[in-house]
């Protein structure tokens, strides 16, 4: 090791009061690289689609979640607690009422929504949310009837779980599988030894019937040392999830370590499946170990990958079957070709353009929507407040 390299080293005991020893030092470097690194992404572009963008909206606070509803309007979440419409190309200056009271402290708030899928029969809405309790901060999951006086007829089906007093790592994506069941990511609360409890939920995908109750082949029913409801484990903070047309298999973004629980780094995407473990926190980043899964996707420097989805459209043909998620530090719309479970190419699309992003969908016309993520606690903060982008074919 260099001269540099060793007062470097040195330097960062002194200055972060880390625990490192001799045979973490090169972890150590890396970090300190990454962490200086302009360059957050695989300079991978494919160009196969020409397209502007439109900014529909501004003035949102903290949006963390959109959804397209089948009629074409669009709800929007923001995190002190406010679900927002945006319809007939204009966001509603009144949230609409009936959500839930909300915990908005440090990463918490109004986190996600997902349709029921018979949501054109039953009009049922589900939202992640946080709540405090005497176990801490927590995230509950709840299902509403969406009406046009707004939300009604609340059901908890998800109450929470032992919490934390840390206000992060809540995760809090939720989605419909394939096979018509919620699945909900909880993320470890910044205590990583969690992931790796399976009598705890944290760290941990959930799998549950749209009811709430568990279901009978959920991977670990019937055993008495795991959780029932726990469908994948050993997980950091999930806070993207889509689901893949054709195969139902899960695909899941997934932030990385911080200095101060790990080398810096270490995003991930990916494919989650029954009883399985992600490693979180014993491997990280590209590491392997038998039993545990490694990623399909690893990032570092970080890029803080947020909200995904699979394109379906006819706007933008090429792109058909392609992933794609937002990313925070990244500030980039992040688009991965896949041949099923293999990766065939990557590109970046909006880098620096619009700042954080922070969630994507597509719309009933087959367009993509983004909303950006500015304003929250860890954006510089814009005057005029979070957009809601839309991406547009160009021929």
């Amino acid at each position: 090791m260099g001269v540099f390299k060793r007062m470097f080293l040195v330097t960062a005991l002194l200055l972060f009061g880390a625990s490192v020893s001799s045979t973490d030092a090169y972890d150590l470097w890396q970090w300190f690289k990454a962490r200086l690194s302009r360059t957050p992404f695989p300079a991978f572009q494919s160009g196969k689609e020409r397209f502007r963008v439109e900014t529909l909206a501004e003035g949102l606070e903290s949006p963390w979640a959109i959804t397209l509803m089948p009629d074409g309007r669009m709800l929007i979440l923001e995190r002190p607690g406010r679900m927002r419409l945006f319809r007939d190309g204009k966001l509603d200056s009144a949230p609409i009422k009936g959500v839930p009271r909300v915990v908005y402290e440090g990463q918490g708030g109004l986190l996600d929504m997902a349709l029921h899928p018979q949501y054109d029969r039953n009009q049922f809405v589900y939202l992640a949310y946080t709540v405090n309790t005497e176990g801490g901060i927590m995230t509950r999951v709840a299902r509403f009837r969406e009406t046009p006086e707004g939300l009604t007829d609340p059901k908890v089906i998800f109450p929470g779980v032992l919490g934390s007093d840390k206000a992060k790592h809540f995760g809090s994506r939720l989605r419909f599988g394939a096979d018509e069941k919620l699945y909900i990511t909880l993320g470890e609360r910044g205590e990583g030894r969690r992931a790796q409890d399976l009598m705890d939920l944290n760290g941990k995908t959930l799998r549950l019937n749209d009811d709430g109750s568990i279901p009978a082949d959920n991977p670990f029913a019937g055993r008495r040392d795991v959780r029932p409801e726990i469908f994948s484990y050993g997980h950091r903070n999930s806070q993207g999830m889509a689901i893949q047309p054709g195969t139902g298999l899960i695909f899941q973004t997934e932030h990385g370590p911080s200095w101060n629980d790990a080398p810096g780094g270490g995003d991930e995407v990916n494919i989650v499946e029954a009883g399985k473990n992600y490693g979180w926190p014993v491997i990280h980043h590209r590491e392997t170990k038998e039993g545990m899964v490694s990623p399909l996707l690893e990032y570092t420097p970080a890029i803080a990958p947020a909200g995904a989805m699979f394109y379906t459209g006819q706007a933008f043909p090429s792109w058909k079957g392609s992933l794609f998620f937002t990313a925070l530090v990244g500030r980039g719309l992040v688009r991965v070709e896949l041949d099923g479970r293999s990766v065939l190419s990557q590109e970046v699309l909006l880098r620096d353009q619009y700042g954080r992003l922070r969630d994507v969908a597509q719309g009933p016309d087959g367009l993509i929507y983004v909303i950006t993520s500015d304003t929250d606690a860890y954006g510089p903060g814009r005057e005029g407040g979070d957009r809601l982008l839309r991406l547009i074919p160009v021929q």
